[in-house]
């Protein structure tokens, strides 16, 4: 799939289909654990500020990218740019212009790890991905929608003159951001997937029912997400809280677990990464299924790399 800058329209979206589509995992854990690289403020973007640096996010790429042919899967690719929005990049010391243009180098490097796949490969969809203003863990910059979707326009203002195929907002902790990110990117004519984030009991970090989240969002932007997801939590944190046979969870169609059971706070003290077990990982999104018919978007937060992808590809044929 190859979009170009201008109005898009979700239906055009593959992962849409029934099939499954794979996504990457932990960037940020893989880079730093695995990889021994410094990322502050978790800005994997920065990267690209570096010498050296746009190799370091090829070779975490690519991985992902043979799982998807070696399974014969599209796979949805997502930007290093979390933190790529201006208060994060104030204090990384990038202004605005070269806010702009490290969103678009990173558009310009998932598109030339995509040519190279070749015109028979599996659809490889590009993601513009946007983070929360705050942490990402807790709502400690609260925001109206009006607030979150001018904040937010910066970053999706870029990416909808560029290809990528659509915005999605990972780690959302309420759903006024997620309202803003929404009302940003149907200004822009971009698709967007919303894709929140849960602490033990399910519920956002703002306290809100995951349930009544993703109704709010919908209720207030005209169902304007293509889909949405759930991120940076384990599987047992929220499997409890979906409702077979409801309308809502049919607007769930990805998710993107944690390997780790432990909490946000927990993972914020952890000084090892805790990589739990992969074949776990994937049965336990087997089981998802039932509670989620609509999931085809499958990938990994804190923790997983491409052996969990890979693990949990194999299990879902």
């Amino acid at each position: 799939m190859n979009a170009s800058s201008g109005a898009r329209h979700r239906e055009s979206l593959p992962q849409l289909g029934p099939e499954p589509f794979l996504t990457d995992g932990g960037i940020e854990t893989t880079l730093i654990f695995h990889d021994g690289l410094d990322l502050p403020f978790f800005a994997a973007y920065d990267l690209l500020t570096r010498d050296g640096g746009e190799d370091a996010l090829r070779r975490y790429f690519e991985p992902y990218l043979a799982v998807a042919r070696q399974r014969g899967l599209g796979i949805v690719l997502e930007t290093p740019t979390w933190r790529a929005s201006p208060d994060w990049a104030h204090r990384l010391g990038h202004d605005t212009r070269q806010l702009a243009e490290l969103n678009r180098r990173a558009v310009a490097l998932l598109e030339e790890l995509r040519d190279l796949q070749g015109p028979d490969a599996p659809p490889v969809v590009i993601s513009g991905c946007v983070g929360p203003r705050g942490d990402g863990y807790v709502v400690d910059t609260a925001m109206s929608a009006e607030e979150a979707a001018a904040y937010h326009a910066v970053q999706v203002d870029t990416f909808a003159a560029t290809a990528a195929d659509l915005v999605t907002a990972i780690t959302m902790t309420s759903a006024d951001e997620a309202v803003g990110v929404v009302r940003a990117a149907q200004e822009a004519g971009v698709p967007v997937v919303i894709s929140f984030t849960v602490e033990t009991d399910g519920r956002l970090p703002s306290g809100q029912p995951l349930r009544e989240a993703v109704e709010e969002v919908d209720a207030r932007t005209g169902s304007g997400a293509a889909y949405f997801m759930v991120n940076c939590a384990h599987p047992t944190h929220f499997e409890d809280v979906l409702e077979t046979g409801s309308a809502w969870t049919d607007r769930i169609r990805g998710v993107r677990a944690n390997a780790s059971r432990l909490s946000h706070a927990e993972l914020d003290e952890a000084e090892e990464l805790d990589e739990g077990d992969p074949d776990e990982l994937a049965a336990q999104y087997l089981a998802l299924r039932e509670r989620l018919p609509a999931l085809t978007v499958l990938g990994g937060c804190c923790g997983t790399d491409h052996r969990h992808i890979a693990a949990i590809a194999a299990a879902w044929r």
